[in-house]
């Protein structure tokens, strides 16, 4: 939890205008935590408190209304749908399931049971497949960690059971990537799970 908001917060000024060079301030006076803290917050509480993570992910978004940022124009109608009763999932494969999945992969004993609950952390609202992929190898990949596998283990095992390509080196990934994806994929832009995700892992396992 505390790498991720300090993680969140150093980055909350980049989001938008991105530098490709580990040479900056790592504190700053207008950076504060995003949307995204305030959802791993609400993942965490789901954790510890049970039931159904869409409405914790309702109830802190509802009360935390303006964090750094905002918060994805998909997700702002979901919460004000889930104030009138009628939230459903719409289908993103956004990485807010992934950037929100982080106390999942603290919290279980097995594989299964971290898959499992990335999937309904996910679901409730980034129900596209690679939204929900996206979360469970954030979660997976955590909790392999916390259990002791080795980098090339962690990468064998997003490779194999997610099929992401983790090739590239960060250096090789750098002068290529952009708001728009690698290569300006936009099928697979900086914003999606599919697009970003891979990324990250490697910036992880590197």
């Amino acid at each position: 939890m505390i790498g991720s908001v300090i993680g969140d917060v150093v980055g909350s000024i980049y989001e938008f205008c991105n530098i490709k060079t580990k040479e900056f301030p790592f504190f700053d006076k207008r950076m504060e935590y995003t949307d995204d803290s305030v959802l791993t917050f609400a993942t965490a509480q789901w954790l510890l408190d049970g039931g159904e993570p869409a409405n914790y992910y309702y109830r802190f978004g509802s009360e935390n209304e303006c964090p750094m940022g905002g918060y994805g124009g998909r997700f702002q109608s979901w919460l004000i749908r889930s104030a009138r009763g009628i939230a459903a999932p719409y289908g993103s494969c956004g990485n807010g399931s992934a950037m929100r999945v982080g106390p999942v992969g603290w919290a279980f004993d097995t594989a299964e049971q971290t898959l499992a609950a990335a999937e309904r952390s996910a679901a409730c609202t980034h129900n596209h497949p690679e939204g929900i992929k996206g979360a469970q190898a954030t979660a997976l990949a955590i909790f392999m960690a916390r259990k002791g596998a080795g980098k090339d283990e962690i990468r064998r095992a997003m490779e194999g059971q997610f099929g992401y390509d983790l090739s590239l080196t960060v250096d090789e990934i750098r002068p290529r990537y952009s708001w728009d994806g690698l290569d300006g994929n936009l099928e697979a832009s900086g914003a999606t799970c599919q697009g970003s995700v891979p990324q990250a892992l490697v910036c992880a396992l590197e």
